[in-house]
């Protein structure tokens, strides 16, 4: 019966830990993208509010991918027998929280630079290939 109630509470200590630190980490890194992401979208999209509201749409779409990939996540593994073994589980589910962080981020990064990329090739509105160039 002492296994049984020891196993219980390294799972709940496992739970414990794995869900503060992956709310915490999400939290943190959805505050900074928030933060320095800003100005990287009024660049993008050149109007303030437009690039404050996709902002907020982003990091909200951010949670909802981590903490459902978080969700997902707390019931791999079986009840560990000792206390590495929980070390070893919870550190390696936090650590699939931080790939799945930085994926996002990196989609977020692409998508935004390839929304950008047209913005910046767009030739002039009076363009014409066939005139000459004035001062050639």
């Amino acid at each position: 019966m002492w296994g049984e109630t020891n196993k219980m509470d390294l799972r709940f200590v496992d739970y414990l830990i794995y869900i503060v630190a992956s709310v915490v980490l999400t939290v943190w890194v959805g505050d900074t993208l928030h933060r320095n992401g800003r100005p990287f979208l009024v660049s993008v999209l050149k109007e303030d509010g437009l690039a404050d509201s996709v902002n907020r749409l982003l990091v909200v779409g951010f949670y909802l991918v981590n903490f459902g990939a978080a969700a997902l996540l707390i019931n791999t593994g079986d009840a560990p027998a000792n206390v590495p073994d929980m070390m070893k589980q919870t550190i390696t589910r936090i650590g699939v929280v931080l790939l799945v962080l930085g994926g996002m981020h990196f989609f977020n990064l692409y998508v935004l630079n390839r929304i950008r990329r047209p913005a910046r090739q767009k030739p002039p509105v009076n363009y014409n290939p066939y005139q000459s160039v004035p001062g050639s």
